[in-house]
């Protein structure tokens, strides 16, 4: 178990659950907006923005934090994630905010409390870029998007 250590934004409301799993097999944590005096984001389709959840984190180092979208909002309402998934770096003390963006057809209203966003805690492995002459061969080649089968 990885331990994440949150601290509340000033002004933001305690009430507000921190991130907390909903089923015992739950790969992400589900974060909530805290947004301001209670009040409420409407998202008009196509539009975008910033959604606060009133906390900061501090994340070990080898590891990171995946901000991804809840299933249940994209398939019902269209709304999804913006840099999906987004990574929180360990060195991050910043504020904890969704970039949300309504992909729907209708209008959409994020309202204090709710749930808009699953948090998977996930290890980091760094590499080397070395510049080499040249790189080795494979079957697929450059072959690009696409090559491997339909799309």
């Amino acid at each position: 178990m990885v331990a994440i250590r949150v601290i509340r934004e000033d002004g933001a409301d305690p009430s507000v659950p921190l991130p907390s799993y909903e089923s015992a097999g739950a790969a992400g944590a589900d974060v909530r907006a805290n947004l301001p005096e209670g009040g409420a984001i409407t998202l008009q389709p196509g539009e975008r923005a910033l959604v606060p959840t009133g906390l900061r984190i501090e994340i070990p180092q080898g590891f990171e934090v995946q901000v991804r979208p809840r299933s249940g909002l994209a398939l019902k309402h269209g709304i999804t994630l913006l840099n999906t998934p987004g990574t929180i770096d360990s060195d991050y003390r910043g504020p904890l905010g969704v970039i949300v963006i309504n992909a729907g057809q209708d209008p959409f209203e994020i309202t204090h409390g709710e749930r808009i966003a699953q948090l998977v805690v996930a290890p980091v492995v760094q590499a080397t870029f070395d510049f080499a002459e040249v790189l080795t061969e494979t079957d697929r080649g450059a072959d690009g998007f696409g090559s491997t089968g339909r799309g």
